[in-house]
């Protein structure tokens, strides 16, 4: 049997845990390949880690067609649906899921409009509906997340290391901190996720603290303990680097001085 192994598709489907793939390695050593494997031709579909596994340890499986596909594209929006129905699915994998989905529904709805624009006479302007995943609403709905969450997930998918959004991915740090710390430069990332957990929360809090502390507050209004606390700490911070600097003019004045005989 030829299987066809798809890199486009493959990549809609995330890495199991170290945990998850012994479990399933242990299940299907155990049990056997219970499932079939889900076909497009001879392309692999549905099953990827099973397929593996079973490969590895010589078990055997079998194989289903679904041939109501037109398009590779078709494949996509089948398999990120069957991804979002799954309860182990997390926020973060559920949010970039319903992004894919939304670039390539935005996508095929921009290719249809070039190949034939509509001519819509001026009375039916106001009565067409709008265009399918149009709005950021949509997007969450479909994640089963807020509008908020997924604002911060589009914000990791564009500034974030590979190693920040493995660290969000695999849990270690949430959507909102990770999203904070995807404003630092790419080093500054890189060092906090090999810092670990704590580091990584130290990191988003600082960001935050900055971000409140450079916010204008409207005149008459009072802060909230906690922001207040939060907008010291960065002052305090910000005078401590202003302090260290001036040091390090003056020692470097001195030592002009002294180069010069003044001194």
């Amino acid at each position: 049997m030829n299987i066809i192994l798809n890199d486009d598709l493959r990549a809609f489907v995330d890495p199991l845990t170290p945990v998850e793939h012994a479990a399933l390695e242990r299940s299907l050593l155990a049990e056997g390949c219970r499932d079939a494997l889900v076909l497009w031709g001879e392309t692999l579909i549905d099953g990827h880690n099973r397929y593996e596994i079973c490969r590895k340890h010589g078990i055997e499986f079998r194989t289903v067609q679904n041939n109501s596909f037109a398009s590779i594209d078709d494949v996509m929006l089948w398999m990120i649906d069957n991804h979002l129905a799954r309860r182990s699915v997390s926020d973060f994998q559920r949010g970039v899921l319903a992004l894919k989905k939304k670039d390539i529904v935005s996508a095929r709805l921009a290719e249809q409009l070039a190949s034939s624009p509509p001519q819509p006479e001026a009375d039916d302007m106001d009565a067409r509906p709008p265009p399918p995943w149009n709005t950021r609403e949509d997007v969450a709905k479909a994640a089963r997340v807020s509008s908020n969450t997924i604002s911060q997930i589009e914000r990791i998918q564009k500034a974030a290391t590979p190693q920040l959004r493995e660290a969000v991915r695999s849990g270690t740090i949430s959507i909102n901190a990770a999203a904070n710390v995807a404003q630092l430069p790419d080093e500054l990332q890189i060092a906090a996720v090999a810092g670990g957990r704590k580091q990584l929360q130290q990191a988003a809090r600082e960001v935050r603290e900055q971000k409140m502390a450079s916010r204008p507050r409207k005149e008459g209004a009072a802060l909230d303990p906690s922001d207040q606390m939060a907008a010291l700490k960065a002052e305090l911070a910000s005078l401590k680097d202003r302090v260290a600097t001036l040091l390090t003019e003056n020692e470097v004045l001195k030592q002009r001085l002294v180069h010069a005989g003044v001194a």
